[in-house]
């Protein structure tokens, strides 16, 4: 498997192009990802109750044509939820104009927003970028499509990887965003992925339910799950063909989730106003389940996050949030470990040199290892800091 982490070169079979509709930035905001022919797809999206109308959208269409994607179009800065039936139609006249633009179904378009809740979308605008979006189409680079999905966003964020299967090469490549109100339970913020491996829907949706669970829903930001969470995946079947309980299909799932794996590190690293990204692993549980609850909650502790920033080896914040996590546990076989660096032994025993805890929280990446016994059960979630910058991004997010 060999990585292109310098670019973002697209698999065969599609296209991006990218405008600015001055939607709230000044700079690109509309982003159009095209399948040359019928794609198979598949997507997970937002299990928040008030999700946004494309999302409820994106949702029917893929209902009705999964082998049969052609477009997806996104737009930043505006969310287009909590809009009510207005936003529903404004979502409906995205499709429609990615429709007529490329004379294609309206229900062959997936459709995606991100951004403010609460206000409706400047559709002229929104229409306006959509009718210049064709002309900047090009297979070369999604550099352009991955910076138009931003909102608080530092950098764009995306990957591409190749795999030899036994039918021959497959490319993988994805583009991300997402850096605060980040807190999965299914998928998180917005990603989009294509492949040129011929593959069934129901085999693609498979893969990527797999791939998420250790990708894109174990990373925390903030806590807040958005009203707007989607990652899709389009297959353009130019490429070789994945059969269902094949080695191929095992290592095509492996490969998408070490895509999804690289990009949810990014959205962590760039954690509003975060600098630090902290890999937090629960073991020793009775079950994964068990350790995920543990894990989740301390990856969640605004303390521990906050404890994480001032580079303060306050173990005694990450044991009360495994303690009050769910898990099932005795308290005094816990052990903790910085890195390598052993923090609490069995019997509440915090026997080791500041010192060194302090060279550890120093830098800008490194592991939390909780052991809570002798169990199987093993969970690991990516989370950052929380800093007084975050606080002043989201006091005037509106702004």
């Amino acid at each position: 498997m060999e990585s292109d982490g310098e670019s973002c070169f697209w698999p065969k079979g599609f296209s991006s192009g990218a405008v600015s509709a001055a939607i709230k930035y000044d700079r690109k905001d509309l982003m159009l990802l095209l399948a040359e022919a019928p794609a198979s797809a598949a997507a997970l999206f937002t299990t928040n109750l008030c999700c946004a109308a494309p999302v409820t959208l994106s949702q029917e269409h893929l209902q009705i044509s999964p082998s049969s994607i052609r477009a997806i179009v996104c737009n930043s800065g505006n969310a287009n939820a909590a809009t009510g039936k207005k936003g529903m139609d404004d979502a409906k006249s995205m499709a429609e104009a990615v429709a007529r633009e490329l004379a294609i179904k309206p229900e062959e378009v997936l459709v995606a927003s991100t951004g403010v809740i609460g206000q409706l979308l400047p559709m002229e605008r929104v229409l306006g970028g959509i009718s210049a979006l064709p002309a900047t189409l090009q297979q070369e680079s999604c550099i352009d499509a991955a910076r138009a999905i931003m909102t608080t966003d530092t950098f764009p964020k995306f990957f591409s990887l190749e795999l030899r299967l036994s039918g021959g090469p497959v490319r993988l490549s994805g583009i991300a965003k997402g850096s605060g109100m980040i807190c999965p339970n299914m998928a998180t913020m917005l990603a989009f992925l294509l492949t040129d491996a011929a593959i069934a829907p129901s085999l693609l949706q498979k893969a990527i339910e797999y791939a998420n669970r250790n990708s894109f829903n174990a990373i925390t930001v903030d806590g807040d799950t958005s009203t707007n969470d989607m990652v899709a995946i389009l297959a353009s079947g130019k490429g070789a063909e994945i059969v269902a309980g094949s080695d191929d299909e095992r290592e095509f799932s492996e490969a998408l989730k070490a895509l999804m794996t690289f990009l949810a590190k990014l959205i962590v690293i760039d954690g509003e106003g975060a600098t630090k990204l902290v890999e937090i692993t629960v073991e020793g549980a009775a079950d994964d389940r068990q350790a995920e609850l543990a894990a989740r909650t301390i990856a969640q502790s605004s303390l521990v996050k906050t404890a994480i920033h001032g580079e303060d080896a306050n173990w005694g914040r990450i044991i009360a949030a495994a303690g009050r996590s769910g898990a099932q546990f005795n308290p005094e076989e816990a052990e903790l470990f910085f890195n390598d660096l052993s923090i609490l032994k069995p019997g509440f025993i915090a026997d080791f040199e500041e010192e060194s805890a302090a060279e550890i929280l120093g830098k800008e990446s490194y592991t939390i290892t909780l052991r809570l016994g002798s169990g199987s059960g093993r969970a690991t979630v990516w989370s950052c800091d929380l800093s007084k910058e975050y606080v002043e991004i989201n006091g005037s997010y509106r702004s």
